[in-house]
């Protein structure tokens, strides 16, 4: 069927075509109309009929970006305020378990590898002195504040150094067990030995159900 006042010698040009469908004028200009492309023309992508709008700039500084968070949690309805924050709970708990079973793309950097690993299990496998300083303080501090005698706090003091010597020693032997476990396997690591004494002392003054990641070694246990 053709068109009122077409004529058969004179079919329309794919280039008028085109901008009948995406609803331009003849000129280039938008006329606002959409109408569907000819039978046996391929449908115009929404990119080509409808012009794209601003596209917001990334926040040039941190609060910035928090009064976008905040604006976009604000439009949010009750329901999804529930639904977004169990979402993120769950994310945070599934993070918290990996963390804490040890999986390296979640540790922190100064937990990450196998060297920090190694030297966790040395620490894990055996009973410290280290792990008693905290509640062994605490123990102290309770005694000095219940009996406010001057004479036991007088004794009390000098308990708290001779436990703060032991807790030395103890630190030291660890540091250096460690030091020697690690260079006997990782020989071509850089690690100072400082540096990864210090990390062993202070997981082994850890209590073993606090320590974070937790152990994956019972004590006793030979790490090799």
């Amino acid at each position: 069927m053709n068109l009122l006042g077409r004529k058969k010698d004179n079919p329309p040009s794919e280039e008028t075509d085109g901008a009948s469908a995406a609803g331009l004028s003849g000129d280039g200009r938008d006329t606002g109309v959409r109408v569907t492309a000819p039978k046996g023309r391929p449908t115009p992508k929404r990119n080509q009929t409808r012009a794209r709008g601003p596209v917001a700039p990334a926040p040039m500084t941190s609060a910035e970006a928090r009064k976008r968070k905040k604006a976009a949690k604000e439009s949010l309805t009750k329901e999804e305020r529930k639904a977004e924050k169990v979402t993120r709970r769950a994310a945070m708990a599934d993070r918290r378990e990996k963390m804490m079973a040890g999986d390296d793309a979640y540790l922190l950097p100064r937990d990450k590898g196998a060297l920090r690993r190694f030297t966790r299990d040395i620490v894990d496998s055996r009973r410290n002195l280290l792990g008693l300083f905290m509640p062994a303080a605490l123990a102290l501090v309770f005694v000095m504040l219940s009996l406010p005698s001057v004479q036991i706090q007088y004794y009390v003091q000098f308990v708290m150094l001779g436990l703060v010597a032991v807790m030395v020693i103890d630190g030291f032997l660890i540091a250096r067990r460690v030091n020697r476990g690690v260079d006997a396997k990782f020989p071509d690591n850089t690690e100072s030995g400082w540096k990864l004494g210090f990390y062993a002392a202070s997981r082994a003054s850890q209590l073993r159900r606090m320590r974070a990641p937790r152990p994956q070694v019972e004590r006793g246990a030979k790490v090799a």
